[in-house]
């Protein structure tokens, strides 16, 4: 299983742990990832993600997981959520924006 967030991409760091005496050793700083299941309103259907934190409260000040779906880069996703998202933004209903011109 690989240490990644399938929602932000997020992955492990590198760097240094440093001791009171100022020596440096190599570390990993891992990203803090969860099992989460996410429901889609409009697939009708769950997935159970490993998502990090900081994905989930993304998630949550989106509204939804369909709503973050729509909005979030494909360059972040994993690849089998870009599968879904495509099936998504076709399922999805299409809204029109209204813009007001002024004259």
């Amino acid at each position: 299983m690989s240490k990644k967030c399938e929602l932000t991409g997020k992955i492990p760091l590198k760097g240094h742990k440093v001791s009171h005496a100022n020596n440096k050793s190599k570390r990993r700083f891992l990203p803090n990832l969860k099992k989460v299941k996410f429901s889609s309103g409009i697939l009708k259907r769950s997935l159970k993600l490993t998502v990090s934190n900081a994905a989930v409260r993304s998630v949550d000040k989106k509204g939804s997981f369909d709503q973050f779906l729509k909005v979030v880069k494909n360059k972040d996703l994993s690849p089998r959520l870009k599968k879904i998202k495509k099936t998504l933004l076709i399922k999805s209903p299409f809204k029109k924006s209204t813009i007001k011109k002024s004259a």
